[in-house]
């Protein structure tokens, strides 16, 4: 989403840990079904969020492998729910699945805590495996600008206005002025870039790490507006800009190198600009990343929390301010599904039964999360010295 389904790298957490003491089918069976009904999920019940299990050993795959063997299970067909989002909101809006991690996955925990698992080599897959998905797809799916993050729902009524309403907040946040030269880390498709340079006469320079984002970009944008594109990883960039936005990006940093992004951005901004940052985020600063959302979605993604972006910021910005918006997420991922829906006859013989139960319950369950305010969407504006007489942010 990307961003980042975006990115959103949004997703539940493990469904429970067993307790040693339980074993057998029928007890980890009862131990599932006294589990959901604290959250009102019957299993084989009759509302649409229950939970239908059609084939033996889900309960084993989710107390063993929490959210990874819940999710692969569901790719299997052995459990659906007619309404997968409010089976998401509901089981993580009782908090009982918090901080919960299946001893099977440590390993994974430890290796997302004290690995670099976003270097410059490896930060290049989630473009390959996910942006590179295919323009047509997205374009079935998304808005007409191809914006693949959170839109803005205070007054809009539906997906385009939402994603239109999203980027000219960003614009008037930033303060952009005509003539101005901007950044945009992780530029997507480009829709903020041809924004602003639309509507506020600015100039743009983006950079991402997607070949069929920037093609889609150059195609679509060319020389009408004075935009440039480039396949280039952001910590290579080093020249001055008078403002910078990111926009669903910082999912994909990690948290080796959130201190390193923060760095990037203070050099490339000039002393009196604005920093907007658009991200995804967490509740918990001590938390692994979502195992199934790093298999087959978002390879390498890692959501920050509030601290883990304060202390990246550390004596480098002046937090100028934070708007909390993340129950917009909900909305715009039900867009995306419901276009998803409308245009997969398109895409079912290419991709298959799988990728399409793949895609459901990776839009559909991090729906229920921000649904269940699990999961945040957070803009922050930064500047490099504070404002003089104080940031005013217009009416939103």
């Amino acid at each position: 989403m990307s961003s980042q389904p975006s990115s959103l790298n949004a997703s539940p957490h493990a469904v429970i840990a067993a307790p040693p003491s339980i074993t057998g089918n029928e007890r980890l069976h009862r131990a599932t079904v006294e589990l959901l009904d604290k959250a009102a999920i019957r299993v084989n019940g009759s509302n649409p969020w229950d939970m239908q299990i059609r084939a033996a050993g889900v309960p084993e795959r989710a107390f063993s492998q929490g959210n990874l063997g819940l999710g692969e299970a569901y790719m299997d067909g052995a459990w659906d729910a007619e309404e997968l989002d409010e089976f998401f909101s509901r089981l993580l809006g009782t908090r009982l699945t918090d901080g919960i991690r299946p001893l099977r996955l440590l390993g994974y925990a430890l290796t997302a805590k004290l690995l670099n698992r976003q270097g410059k080599k490896r930060a290049k897959k989630v473009g390959e495996v996910h942006y590179d998905l295919g323009n047509d797809f997205y374009a079935a799916m998304l808005d007409s600008r191809m914006t693949y993050t959170c839109g803005y729902w205070a007054t809009a009524t539906d997906l385009e206005q939402a994603q239109r309403d999203k980027l000219d907040l960003i614009c008037r946040k930033l303060k952009l002025q005509p003539g101005m030269r901007v950044l945009d880390i992780g530029c997507g498709w480009g829709s903020f870039m041809a924004y602003a340079a639309q509507h506020y006469g600015v100039e743009c320079v983006g950079v991402t790490i997607s070949k069929e984002q920037v093609a889609w970009a150059q195609e679509h944008y060319g020389d009408n507006l004075p935009l440039e594109f480039r396949l280039q990883d952001y910590r290579d960039v080093n020249e001055k800009f008078d403002a910078i936005a990111s926009v669903g990006m910082f999912e994909h940093v990690g948290r080796k190198n959130y201190r390193t992004y923060m760095e990037v951005a203070h050099r490339c901004l000039h002393d009196d600009g604005l920093f907007l940052l658009h991200t995804i985020g967490k509740n918990m600063r001590k938390s692994a990343p979502d195992p199934w959302i790093d298999k087959y979605i978002f390879p390498n993604g890692d959501l920050p929390s509030v601290g883990q972006i304060g202390d990246a910021v550390d004596n480098l910005f002046v937090v100028e301010d934070v708007h909390n918006f993340g129950a917009d997420y909900d909305k715009t991922l039900m867009a995306w599904f419901r276009n998803f829906e409308k245009a997969w006859p398109r895409f079912e013989h290419l991709l298959g039964e799988r990728f399409y139960r793949m895609w459901r319950y990776y839009l559909l369950s991090c729906a229920g999360a921000f649904r269940a305010r699990d999961i945040q969407l957070w803009q922050w504006v930064l500047s490099k010295e504070g404002v003089r007489d104080g940031y005013r942010r217009e009416a939103i």
